[in-house]
């Protein structure tokens, strides 16, 4: 295998340790905009001295050196708050130019995580929270954001410059909130980690299927917050649902990294170590709820994924347990995307038939933008020998995706569909 180029090794670097560079730089100037600022900053200058330089031994510490520094020059210019310039000094001259990142794993973890209950701030409207994660956690673009909240780049821009300014305004603190105010932000903390680790499952552009940085980021979030909230059910929930969704990850692509649907999966490859560490979070929410703790969402999503986990083979799948566990989900935590999932379910457990009636009932302008409704009604009318139509929903999924990967699956559906016809 060839060496990485200078290019490839910086953008593995910046993928691996953009996000807590940003936390950790937030921690230090206690300003979420500045610390993206000096961020991007020692990323310029890596693209400019590492190919000239070379690679560093520990590119992660460089980074964060280099944009320490710069954060020592940007209060030095401004002539402000020096007591957190001599601060960031002091913290130069005793860890030697930085120590490795790796050797404070935990402590950086921690910044991760303070990051995310910062960017959950309730002074930010949802869609803002969800943005700005997206920006600083799964490191996406604002390009990218864009085309998932099917906006404009500039308008999407504007919404993350003005979530940031909210922030300052507010004078939002980044230590991690206690009390009532960890209880409340904590629904919404459970949701941006599930939305990174969405984004890493399946990316929403991109030639890549799968964005394992992003998926093992939201893992161990996940822990450490059920780690910090013990006896929330739904926390411990989340935790198993991503344990147990990510256990796929190896059967998800093939040699190629092209996608491997669910009943096609070498189900031998599923990680067992991670179904384990699923079930066990699984069962720890389950003697919550026994107890009289509310469950919720995450917990049913992760009571649907332990059938698959527990299917040695796709016929041995409890179809008709998913089914009714979709029909408890549509009424607890309501929405276009479950039923889209609970029409998956009663078309596998009773008969295609079954999973159309339920797409039926959604609204015309449902999900609408999206790739999902075409593709699982492609599916379903594939399934029930309509393979005409099955080949008309599969083009039309494929029009809507913005992932490459994805896109060539369902032409790949839709031409099997055609010969099928013929």
């Amino acid at each position: 295998m060839a060496a990485p180029t200078t290019a490839e090794a910086i953008t593995t670097t910046w993928r691996a340790e953009s996000t807590r560079l940003i936390a950790a730089l937030t921690r230090m100037t206690r300003d979420v905009g500045l610390a993206e600022d000096l961020a991007q900053d020692a990323l310029v200058a890596a693209l400019e001295q590492w190919p000239t330089s070379g690679v560093p031994t520990n590119p992660g510490a460089w980074l964060m050196t280099t944009a320490k520094r710069r954060g020592i020059d940007h209060f030095r210019r401004a002539d402000v708050l020096r007591r957190r310039t001599d601060e960031l000094g002091h913290d130069l001259r005793e860890e030697d130019g930085m120590p490795d990142l790796d050797a404070q794993v935990d402590f950086i973890e921690d910044d991760v995580l303070r990051l995310i209950f910062l960017s959950c701030h309730p002074a930010l409207t949802p869609e803002s929270r969800a943005a700005l994660t997206l920006r600083l956690v799964a490191g996406l673009t604002t390009a990218e954001i864009a085309r998932g909240f099917l906006s404009t780049e500039s308008s999407m821009g504007q919404r993350i410059s003005r979530a940031k300014k909210t922030l300052t305004e507010a004078k939002a603190e980044f230590e991690l909130p206690t009390g009532e105010d960890r209880i409340r932000r904590l629904d919404d903390v459970m949701a941006v980690i599930y939305l990174v680790f969405n984004e890493g499952y399946t990316a929403t552009a991109g030639d890549e299927w799968l964005r394992p940085e992003l998926t093992n980021e939201a893992i161990r979030l996940a822990r450490m917050l059920a780690d910090m909230v013990p006896d929330e059910p739904e926390v411990h929930g989340l935790q198993a649902l991503l344990e147990l969704q990510a256990s796929r990850d190896h059967a998800r692509v093939d040699a190629d990294g092209k996608p491997v649907l669910l009943e096609d999966q070498d189900r031998t490859s599923w990680d067992q170590l991670l179904i384990r560490r699923g079930l066990a979070a699984l069962e720890k929410a389950e003697l919550l709820a026994v107890r009289g703790k509310p469950v919720g969402r995450y917990y049913l999503q992760a009571a649907i994924a332990s059938q698959h986990a527990r299917a040695a083979t796709p016929e041995e799948t409890d179809w008709r347990r998913i089914a009714t566990l979709y029909d408890v989900l549509a009424q607890a935590a309501p929405g276009p995307v479950v039923e889209v999932n609970r029409a998956v379910a009663h078309g596998r457990a009773f008969d295609p038939g079954a999973g159309l009636a339920v797409l039926e009932e959604l609204p015309p302008d449902a999900l609408a933008g999206s790739h999902l409704v075409p593709s699982v009604r492609g599916d379903l009318l594939a399934r029930a020998g309509l393979h005409r139509e099955a080949a008309a929903s599969f083009r039309e999924a494929a029009a809507l995706t913005r992932n490459t990967s994805e896109q060539e699956l369902l032409l790949a559906r839709a031409e099997e569909s055609t010969q099928l016809e013929k």
